[in-house]
């Protein structure tokens, strides 16, 4: 990992480029060097923030020195326009903001702050989570004829079962995860490796859909060595569009997504008087603030109910 960092710091470094002056063509030099490093995942964010910015110019290249207050503010408005949310607003303006802040260590330009105006926070966003009948509904649907909704319905139980294990993690999982009895698997997110108890429920779900001779445990990655992340990515958006037909088939009021069966395990856990601690632990947690977040929403949800029952006493 310490190699990984020190190469990509070195490329920061390297001589200055034609044509590096612009935005465009130095987020794309770091898009490469991102993903030479191995780095994917944050290439693809600034590819995301590359291509929002470019649809805003229309396509035309923006030089550093033209970047100033007036500009973001313009481009701020435009998202809004567009119906994007703060949060993604304030994403785009982090990565935009991290990208002009290289340049200035570069040479590329001298230093304006010309994010000072523009929302960089991130707002607080509701947490989704369903109680445990909702959870046996999803388990106990007849999805027979539908190997779609039912593939679907499965993930989402299997990322329940595993005390909410995330999509990347489930879709990388091979045969060599499993030891003495035990699934133990390296979060792509943190790097925090963690061991489950391999129960019956889990096994029954790979014994529904592992393909014979496939590396690994789930369908979610079927060719293996073949642009691997864009199946992912592909994959995952059609659970999302299956998983919220599955939602409407329960009556849920919001879409239901695999992070609602991650939500939902915590909260399940602390409504059962497990410990913060241990479910913090479970989870994968850095620390016990996370897990406090994460069931802040379940909190409201107790507060609401018991608001609800004075109502009714009226």
């Amino acid at each position: 990992m310490t190699i990984i960092r020190l190469n990509f710091r070195a490329a920061l470094n390297e001589p200055r480029k034609n044509g590096s002056d612009t935005l465009f063509s130095f987020m794309q030099q770091l898009i490469t060097q991102f993903r030479s490093c191995g780095r994917e995942r944050t290439a693809e964010t600034y590819t995301a923030a590359l291509n929002s910015i470019s649809r805003f110019s229309a396509g035309k290249d923006i030089r550093f020195t033209d970047i100033d207050e007036t500009l973001m503010l313009r481009y701020e408005a435009y998202l809004h326009s567009c119906g994007i949310t703060p949060n993604t607003s304030s994403f785009y303006m982090r990565i935009l903001r991290a990208t002009y802040n290289r340049a200035v260590e570069r040479g590329l330009t001298i230093q304006q702050h010309p994010f000072r105006p523009v929302y960089t926070g991130i707002d607080k966003t509701i947490k989704r989570a369903i109680p445990l009948r909702y959870i046996k509904l999803i388990k106990e649907l007849d999805l027979t004829g539908s190997r779609g909704l039912d593939l679907a319905r499965d993930m989402f139980m299997f990322s329940f079962y595993t005390r909410g294990m995330s999509l990347i993690d489930m879709a990388y999982l091979t045969p060599h995860n499993l030891t003495g009895g035990r699934l133990i698997y390296t979060r792509h997110k943190t790097g925090q490796q963690l061991s489950i108890k391999w129960e019956r429920c889990m096994q029954e779900i790979i014994d529904r859909h592992h393909q014979d001779g496939a590396r690994y445990l789930l369908p979610l990655i079927r060719q293996e060595g073949i642009d691997e992340r864009q199946q992912y990515k592909s994959r995952s958006s059609w659970l999302c569009y299956k998983l919220k037909q599955i939602g409407t088939m329960i009556h849920l009021d919001f879409p239901l997504t695999m992070y609602v069966a991650r939500h939902s395990w915590a909260s399940i856990a602390r409504s059962s008087h497990i410990p913060i601690s241990i479910i913090s632990e479970s989870m994968g947690h850095e620390s016990e603030q996370t897990t406090q977040i994460y069931l802040a929403s379940f909190d409201y949800m107790e507060i609401d109910k018991a608001n609800r029952r004075i109502l009714r006493m009226l």
